[in-house]
């Protein structure tokens, strides 16, 4: 029988694990090109040398605490499954965080006698904490976790797995709140969840259905990249990663899951409930002002099409019009409301100048965020100087409007005053787009593109997949399938 320090079956990493530190991410994540999982690494080999274990495509990561009466029945229920349907290699790995109970030592037999089972012991609680030590210790490239009631009817988790395996997305979920989804539950538990679930869309703008289901995958490189960012280690660390996954535009698939409720859960509804607000409020805040660096997010896992050059469309043209249209329009409302409010204490030209102002610090902001997709606080208060003389550009457009309408009509109405800045607005906006977008916040992609013409016209290809450091120690090699 394994002990807390012993390597696990099938090769796997030594049972015992601590969380890592949290390091300082760089600036910009450098990742190989997203690629579907090599087939002859991924499957079970049917031949050569058996001593030599590979390591596992997928790593199941269960977080227990004080779950003594779940634990062998739903690890055993979970391995026949892997084994009968599963085609390509597995490990499950009990994630212990801090039982008082019997878990430990079931944990430790389990992983004694099961193939394909490790164990690991954490010493402080939290479902995130646990989550966050496995699945950065794994060599899996596809990383899982599912609660130990097993709820979720596994017959989904092949289609959870596959889109990560493939390439096509980065994080995987399962959804209790999808058009096709089976459940069973109480009024209370479905009352909780579709409510925090509209907090979510409400609060966080969040577009992914179900936060809360204890089903979902990721794929490794996505996690050394994400994990970093993520807080929390209680129960709201999965809809914290989701929130930033979302928000720095990774690919979420979602699957309709059958889930039937677990009438002996131990989760406490009210204070996961309180804990789960105060995480929504914090991600809020960080978001609101700009303080997580999501933008090294953005394109860090493989060849983006929208990345590409093609002769005579300009890359993210169509998109960044759109934003800077919306930006335009609600900033020329804003502008408004500010000329009009001025207007009642002050000159047309101060009330000008002073709508202008606050208008355009707001703008850019707007811009920086909606427009150029530019995150973070490096470089603020240069977009901001920069947006200034942009301002200034405008403000000296708008004026020289209003001093050739008090030129021509000596008290005009306050009506003629408007249609004239609108208009003068407008000429003003079209050049604020063009310098915004060249000069303010430049696409550097292009600038690479310009002193190095060739670089980008073809997609890079996928590296050729390396073999991944073999683990010592103990193993139960698999059987091939």
């Amino acid at each position: 029988m394994p002990t807390d320090a012993s390597p696990g079956p099938s090769g796997a990493p030594p049972t015992r694990a601590t969380p890592p530190t949290r390091a300082t991410p760089p600036t910009r994540a450098t990742l190989p090109t997203r690629a579907h999982l090599p087939v002859q690494d991924a499957h079970a080999q049917s031949g050569g040398p058996r001593d030599v274990p590979k390591p596992p495509v997928l790593d199941i990561v269960i977080p227990v605490h004080n779950e003594e009466k779940d634990l062998p029945r739903s690890v055993r229920g979970l391995h026949d499954h892997l084994t009968r349907t599963f085609p390509y290699r597995f490990r499950i790995t009990i994630a212990d965080n801090a039982s008082t109970d019997t878990t430990p030592r079931l944990g430790a037999r389990l992983a004694a006698h099961v193939p394909d089972v490790t164990y690991v012991r954490l010493e402080e609680k939290g479902r995130g904490r646990a989550l966050r030590a496995v699945w950065a210790a794994s060599d899996a490239p596809v990383l899982a976790y599912m609660d130990v009631d097993l709820s979720t009817d596994l017959n989904a988790l092949l289609p959870l797995v596959a889109p990560l395996i493939s390439g096509h997305s980065d994080l995987a979920i399962g959804s209790r709140l999808a058009r096709a989804s089976r459940v069973v539950r109480g009024p209370k538990r479905e009352f909780v969840s579709r409510t925090y679930n509209l907090i979510l869309r409400g609060s966080l703008h969040a577009r992914f259905s179900d936060a809360q289901c204890g089903f979902k995958a990721l794929r490794a490189d996505v996690a050394r990249e994400l994990l970093p960012l993520v807080e929390d280690t209680g129960w709201f660390f999965d809809t914290e990663m989701l929130v930033l996954a979302e928000r720095a535009g990774l690919r979420i698939h979602e699957v309709p899951v059958d889930w039937v409720d677990d009438p002996d859960s131990t989760v406490h509804i009210l204070r996961t409930a309180a804990d789960d607000l105060r995480g929504v409020w914090r991600v809020g805040r960080a978001l609101a002002v700009g303080a997580l660096p999501l933008d090294r997010l953005a394109r860090p896992f493989g060849d983006d099409p929208r990345d590409r050059e093609l002769p005579g469309v300009p890359g993210g043209l169509a998109r960044q019009l759109v934003g800077f249209c919306a930006v335009g329009v609600l900033s020329t409302l804003f502008y408004l409301l500010l000329y009009s409010g001025f207007r009642t204490v002050t000159g047309s030209q101060a009330a000008n100048a002073g709508a202008l102002l606050v208008s355009a610090v707001a703008n850019t902001a707007a811009n920086r965020r909606l427009t150029f997709a530019v995150r973070g606080r490096d470089h603020a208060v240069r977009h901001q100087a920069q947006g200034l003389l942009v301002f200034a550009i405008g403000l000296a457009l708008t004026s020289g409007s209003l001093a050739a309408l008090d030129a021509a009509a000596r008290h005009p109405a306050h009506s003629a005053e408007l249609t004239v800045l609108v208009v003068a607005n407008l000429a003003a906006t079209v050049l604020r787009f063009l310098l915004l977008r060249s000069w303010v916040f430049p696409d550097p992609t292009r600038t690479t593109a310009r002193t190095q013409p060739t670089a980008r016209t073809q997609p890079t290809e996928p590296p050729q997949p390396t073999e991944p450091p073999q683990p010592t120690g103990p193993h139960h090699p698999r059987t091939p399938r």
